[in-house]
């Protein structure tokens, strides 16, 4: 591991009135992040351009847009190593780079060196904001192409945000990833940002929309905030 750590007091639970425990991780802007390297040496984090699917749920209640909200695929060494070195599901408000539509906040690409709603930093009209308590967030990664999609996580199915082609700028076609683990942090170990994570997953392989709407309706059996 590298980098900061986290705090103590950034791990709470916390239990409703009459409902279940829930392990919330905290990040609030300065103070904590995670880098994890170790995982790569065992080949189960995507390399390169190999494809790769990632979810967490976090809230639309606790976001900003400082850089960067990140759970997923970065760099090894805590650099900007250029265009599509890193992969990971982003949430807040930012728009130093794209952005969806109305004001946020949005699910989007970190792909490094931009934020993607879509396909280019230009406004994403099909990405829209999500504001719920508990939310969805998704991004699947494939050779030349990628998908972002959002949801409530205590109900409902998942949208698709979008799907399509790689940035057009040069470097994210093919995708350079590098393999490690980060949260809450960008993958320059930016920390400018701030969220709340409950679960989340990374899995080497680009998932199937019949896998995406299982882990959907998992995540709204587990009954967050009931």
């Amino acid at each position: 591991m590298v980098g900061r750590s986290f705090r103590n007091d950034c791990v709470k639970t916390i239990r409703p009135e009459g409902g279940k425990t829930i392990v919330l991780v905290a990040i609030t802007v300065l103070n904590i992040g995670l880098e994890i390297e170790a995982i790569q040496a065992l080949g189960a984090i995507a390399t390169g351009d190999q494809p790769e699917s990632e979810y967490m749920v976090t809230s639309g209640n606790y976001y900003n847009g400082g850089c960067c909200f990140d759970y997923g695929n970065a760099e090894t060494n805590n650099n900007d190593d250029g265009a599509g070195t890193m992969e990971a599901v982003y949430f807040g408000n930012s728009t130093g780079w794209g952005k969806g539509s109305g004001t946020g906040p949005w699910v989007m690409a970190d792909l490094e060196n931009g934020l993607f709603a879509g396909k280019d930093f230009g406004p994403t009209a099909s990405n829209t904001p999500l504001t719920s308590t508990y939310l969805t967030a998704m991004v699947t990664g494939r050779s030349g192409t990628f998908a972002i999609k959002g949801g409530n996580a205590q109900s409902g199915a998942l949208t698709t945000m979008y799907d399509g082609a790689r940035p057009t700028m040069t470097g994210y076609n093919p995708m350079k990833k590098q393999g490690a683990i980060i949260l809450g942090i960008g993958g320059d170990n930016s920390n400018s940002a701030q969220g709340n994570f409950f679960e989340g997953c990374m899995t080497s392989g680009a998932s199937s929309t019949a896998t995406d709407d299982a882990v959907q309706d998992n995540i709204v059996a587990a009954g967050y905030g009931r």
